[in-house]
């Protein structure tokens, strides 16, 4: 991507499109016609399972107001007392509203990216995520969309890989 191509995207994108650059990722960011708010609209609009979608979940950690992110398959949920196990400090987790969410990773719900946050968040990686040898995440803006796999996600955001969801009878 040129830096004239870079500077036509939407400003999360371009942070988006920067990180991938500099660790030499070899995919760039996508905008797609229609808004991928959520991961079904993102598969859907991509062509692909549900499952490969990354989603970008945040919650806000009670006990130091930490933002944490759970980056989980997109046809799965996020069980909070397993996330509290690994990452609460003893504490609770809670859910993040618009404001908190777009103050501490710098994008809006429905484009936030895994990766190029204003505050770097507590990450975790769905285990479930690994089933896929190629992932789609938000690049930042509910348009935009990268491609990768799942080692590249662990190498992006050096988060540890964990057992972060509901259990599928649950």
């Amino acid at each position: 991507m040129c830096g004239a191509e870079l500077h036509s995207l939407p400003e999360g994108v371009q942070r988006v499109a920067r990180v991938l650059q500099d660790a030499g990722h070899p995919h760039a960011p996508q905008m797609l016609d229609e808004a991928a708010r959520t991961a079904q609209q993102a598969a859907d609009a991509l062509g692909i399972a549900l499952g490969q979608i990354a989603k970008s979940i945040i919650f806000r950690r009670k006990s130091d107001d930490a933002a944490v992110l759970v980056i989980t398959s997109g046809d799965r949920r996020v069980d909070e007392k397993k996330v509290e196990a690994i990452v609460g400090q003893g504490g609770k987790l809670g859910r993040a509203d618009a404001e908190f969410v777009k103050a501490r990773t710098g994008y809006s719900i429905g484009g936030v990216s895994p990766i190029a946050h204003v505050q770097p968040p507590v990450t975790l990686i769905d285990r479930e995520l690994f089933r896929f040898d190629e992932i789609w995440a938000a690049a930042g803006h509910p348009h935009g969309v990268f491609k990768l796999r799942p080692q590249d996600l662990e190498r992006l955001t050096g988060a540890p890989v964990a057992d972060v969801v509901q259990d599928p009878a649950a």
